[in-house]
């Protein structure tokens, strides 16, 4: 029994496969680039040692379409004077913030987390509690003596819709390459 499989192969035909071949696979690859490859310079050293100063990372953009900041994440946001800093998400909407002798606490309990990301010597405005409205996070740089963040009135507690996205990859310096995860 003998089968016979007659392909079209007109020269017409297999140019327009290649071509559609090749517009999905730019699109899917745009996509790609565009939700999850956006590249940001670290700068400064607010997020020592996790992050170095010249450090150049990639946010996905997309998740928080889907999902909400959650703590301790790593995320790029958008300050009112236009320029995009990377901090670490401390207070979620409803948590209250307090930072005394030298802890952070949230909720009236000292934060849980590894690498003393519960310690800063600064308070700033969190001397006194602070309550996170609807849509408001407070944010904190990992090197809290060199960090300008929520701390401060200059950046306050920042609004869902100036964070742009979550920090996931560090692709330079290549010695550091490698994901980015939550402490």
């Amino acid at each position: 029994m003998e089968f016979y499989y007659r392909e079209d192969s007109s020269p017409i035909r297999v140019i327009m496969s290649w071509v559609v071949d090749v517009v999905v696979v730019l699109t899917f690859a745009w996509f790609c680039m565009h939700a999850f490859g956006v590249q940001i310079v670290v700068a400064g050293q607010s997020m020592t040692p996790l992050l170095n100063s010249e450090d150049v990372v990639l946010m996905n953009q997309l998740i928080y379409d889907f999902t909400k900041p959650d703590r301790l994440d790593v995320v790029v946001f958008q300050r009112e004077d236009k320029k995009a800093n990377v901090k670490r998400v401390i207070g979620i909407p409803g948590d209250v913030i307090h930072i005394q002798g030298g802890y952070v606490y949230v909720n009236g309990e000292r934060l849980q987390a590894e690498n003393a990301l519960d310690q800063v010597s600064l308070a700033g405005l969190a001397e006194n509690p602070i309550e996170l409205g609807e849509g408001e996070y407070f944010l904190l740089g990992d090197n809290r003596d060199s960090s300008e963040d929520s701390r401060f009135a200059n950046v306050g507690n920042v609004k869902e819709e100036q964070i742009l996205g979550k920090v996931w990859f560090r692709i330079f310096p290549l010695m550091d390459i490698g994901l980015i995860g939550s402490h």
